[in-house]
């Protein structure tokens, strides 16, 4: 390999990064990405030689801000980190042209990718599993309460709904299924508990 060239582990990359942040309040937003930027300027491998925020503005009943970044980061490996750590919307690679990698420099690319993946999967995997379980939960906790509700005497669907605390549509889901296992009857828009 030519001296000239330089290997892409070891080379600055120079980058324009966008950073942006969907959230509410604006305050928070604007504090955030703030809070997000001097993290980054405090990472010895990266070197932010601009920064220019944008004004926050309001979509949808929520509050968007970005920041563009003018960059130098320290080798390839450093700018794949970087992406997973800090999820930019974008990368324009300003510097340099072309880029010569070692096989090993590729491999080890590959590999710490592919590891990040599997942790990636194994997070959503359990946020999966943690909130099937926390729904279960919340299903049986909510016909409890109706059927707590219903022990007192029969009710129609607006008094139930007052005494749960839940909307007339979600709370019918919940009433038709405790029809189904036989643990609740309707009779003239008012509901009764199984004897």
């Amino acid at each position: 390999m030519p001296e000239e060239k330089l290997i892409a582990e070891k080379m600055h990359i120079r980058c324009k990064i966008i950073i942006e942040i969907l959230g509410k309040p604006k305050e928070h937003v604007e504090k955030t990405l703030n809070m997000y930027v001097d993290k980054i300027k405090n990472d010895s491998d990266l070197i932010v030689l601009n920064s220019e925020f944008s004004e926050a503005a309001e979509k949808d009943k929520l509050w968007a801000i970005f920041v563009e970044l003018d960059m130098v980061i320290k080798g390839i490996p450093k700018l794949i980190s970087f992406c997973f750590d800090y999820m930019p919307s974008s990368i324009e690679i300003t510097k340099p042209e072309e880029f010569v990698m070692k096989k090993s420099t590729i491999e080890d690319l590959i590999n710490d990718l592919q590891a990040r993946l599997h942790g990636v999967d194994m997070i959503v995997k359990n946020q999966k599993n943690e909130n099937e379980f926390l729904k279960q939960n919340l299903d049986k906790a909510i016909s409890n309460v109706i059927l707590v509700s219903l022990a007192s005497g029969s009710l129609d669907k607006e008094k139930l709904s007052k005494s749960t605390g839940i909307h007339d549509k979600e709370l019918e889901i919940f009433l038709d299924k405790l029809i189904k296992e036989n643990k609740i009857s309707k009779e003239n828009e008012t509901y009764s508990l199984v004897d």
